[in-house]
């Protein structure tokens, strides 16, 4: 049973050492992300499921101890999703994956933090996923312990500006408003009634997790809190809390 979630964006500029001089502009951003995993780790969840987009059409898994890596982005960092030893047994995956990208940034949040709760693993979800797959997946992920924590990485749509990297789309304000408001209403109607083509458009890489969610929520059992949102660089940035 879902007994609480973190909603963040999941941009590698969150991490300081990949922003450099711009990391700054993202402390606010990065303050909000750590209230809310601190609701997180007062909820005392017996698991902690990390889930963030992936590009492909599949769901992807990532047992505790996954690595993944900064270097991509000229940046000598590394993370490790959960105990720094590996899994549960002190021992680190062997099939040699590294997290993609949204999942190391949740990881790089988790050790932010200090995490030091529940046994975890990271789930890909496909940006291409059906709501209906997503919330199948949700109802999954939530009856894996009595007591279930999600992590959920990803952002808004990507065309709020001229420079964004989508470019300006008149239609990316109102849908990352109404996203915003669904979020910190902890509304899973509204999540789960998300136009997909839309979302494809806009560039929101958050729109399948945020349909995880709602399917591992009980509709009207979670109380939501929006903590965060704007839109930096053009990408719409969201930081909800559910308890």
């Amino acid at each position: 049973m879902l007994v609480a979630a973190a909603v963040c964006p999941c941009p590698p500029l969150l991490v300081p050492e990949v922003a450099a001089g711009a990391a700054p502009e993202l402390d606010a951003a990065r303050a909000a992300c750590t209230d809310a995993l601190g609701v997180l780790a007062a909820a005392r969840p017996d698991r902690l499921v990390v889930v963030g987009p992936v590009e492909s059409t599949r769901i992807e898994t990532y047992p505790e101890g996954t690595a993944g890596s900064f270097r991509g982005f000229g940046v000598d960092l590394d993370v490790r999703l959960g105990r720094p030893g590996g899994g549960p047994d002190g021992g680190a995956p062997s099939d040699g994956r590294l997290l993609p990208y949204a999942l190391a940034v949740g990881a790089w949040l988790l050790e932010h933090a200090g995490w030091r709760g529940a046994p975890l693993e990271g789930v890909g979800v496909g940006e291409a996923l059906t709501p209906e797959r997503c919330i199948l997946q949700g109802r999954d992920i939530a009856a894996r312990a009595d007591r279930v924590a999600l992590l959920v990485m990803g952002d808004a749509s990507a065309c709020r500006t001229l420079k964004a990297p989508g470019y300006l789309d008149e239609r990316a304000a109102p849908f990352d408003a109404e996203a915003a408001r669904a979020l910190g209403a902890a509304d899973v109607g509204a999540l789960r009634a998300l136009d997909t083509e839309l979302a494809r458009e806009l560039k929101v890489s958050g729109r399948a997790p945020w349909q995880v969610l709602a399917g591992a929520a009980e509709p009207g059992a979670l109380k939501g809190a929006l903590r965060y949102e704007d839109a930096p660089y053009g990408v719409g940035y969201i930081v909800a809390s559910w308890s």
